[in-house]
């Protein structure tokens, strides 16, 4: 990565984090923001020199060059920024859009850059021009440098945006329970406190989280070939197929034991009857070796969000639902959460 000599930092910096609570905290020690589906991504600017560092403190310029060449237009030409990346397509963030710019191909990405442009909701300043160490100063301090920063240089530029914030907890509760179409839970930063470089002692997050009724259309064995590992999990379309959905892999012993003797006893193909485990997915080759059953146990599970149609991580079983109707689980329950 590239040296920016008259910057306090260089890259890369360990990025301030959040540690995870089920309720917002209250009280004037807090200021609220909108937890986006992003990128996190600490930008830095020395003159014509930009780099663009992920959460893990990996370069991203070469997949965003459109937010290069955003952050090179700006009429302040030193500065240290963090935010988040994200790319919008019909109204919503889109996740996988995101995914798909991390390619080796430069003419991909470039391609992608102008079809599926990203954009840069900026949350924090951690050093301006006019003060070299922001970081140090307390986050009330640091907002009000970030806003007029903003003010002064986003105006015109449609890649780049500075992200909400809030005192009122009505707000942040609005932006708790309404739509998903771009947050999927709230931030809250205590507003006396510095930077907190690689540390979650100032920062927690609230994520949303959904259930829905899912048919268990297969299952994976453990390596003893005995053991249920995992619980693969299918709704219903409109035409009445199966579509794989997600997976459950988090079970205590009493749970895989009761899943072993529901499921063994029906192993018996498709399962699936729309898309099928194994086919292209971020699981890769954990779902090659799984065993089909006939549709009949339905589970509720807990998951954080949906991406292609699917549950974008692992889901956590509730409880099992004898009394409910395969055949009620259908892809409208994801309706409210994709």
């Amino acid at each position: 990565m590239r040296t920016f000599p008259a910057l306090p930092l260089q890259p890369p910096v360990e990025p301030m984090e959040a540690r995870a609570l089920k309720e917002m905290p209250e009280g004037a020690q807090w200021q609220y923001e909108p937890k986006w589906d992003g990128f996190r991504c600490i930008a830095f600017r020395d003159g014509e020199n930009v780099a663009l560092q992920s959460k893990s403190g990996q370069p991203l310029e070469r997949y965003f060059p459109e937010i290069v060449e955003a952050l090179q237009a700006l009429k302040t030409e030193r500065f240290i920024i963090d935010g988040e990346l994200a790319i919008e397509l019909e109204g919503a963030l889109d996740f996988d859009a995101l995914l798909q710019r991390i390619h080796p191909a430069e003419s991909r990405v470039k391609r992608l850059s102008v079809e599926t442009p990203a954009r840069y909701a900026v949350f924090d300043a951690l050093s301006l021009e006019d003060r070299l160490k922001v970081y140090e100063d307390p986050l009330k301090t640091r907002r009000k440098r970030l806003e007029a920063f903003a003010a002064a240089h986003f105006k015109k530029n449609a890649r780049l945006a500075i992200s909400p914030s809030t005192a009122d907890m009505a707000i942040a509760r609005a932006w708790f329970t309404g739509g998903l179409a771009h947050f999927d839970g709230v931030i809250a930063k205590k507003i006396g406190e510095p930077y907190h470089f690689g540390d979650r002692n100032a920062v927690v997050k609230i994520k949303r989280v959904y259930t829905a009724d899912c048919v268990v259309g297969g299952f994976r064995l453990a390596k003893d070939k005995e053991t249920i590992a995992s619980l693969l999990l299918g709704l219903y379309d409109d035409a009445g197929l199966l579509h794989l959905v997600g997976f459950v892999g988090s079970m205590s012993a009493a749970e895989r034991a009761h899943a072993a003797d529901l499921l063994k006893p029906i192993v018996e193909g498709p399962g699936f009857t729309g898309a099928q485990p194994g086919g292209p997915s971020r699981w890769g080759s954990r779902e090659a070796q799984w065993h089909p059953v006939a549709p009949r146990v339905v589970v509720e599970v807990q998951y954080d969000r949906v991406t292609g149609e699917r549950f974008r991580h692992g889901a956590r079983l509730l409880r099992w639902r004898p009394d409910k109707a395969p055949r009620q689980c259908t892809m409208e329950q994801m309706a409210h959460s994709g």
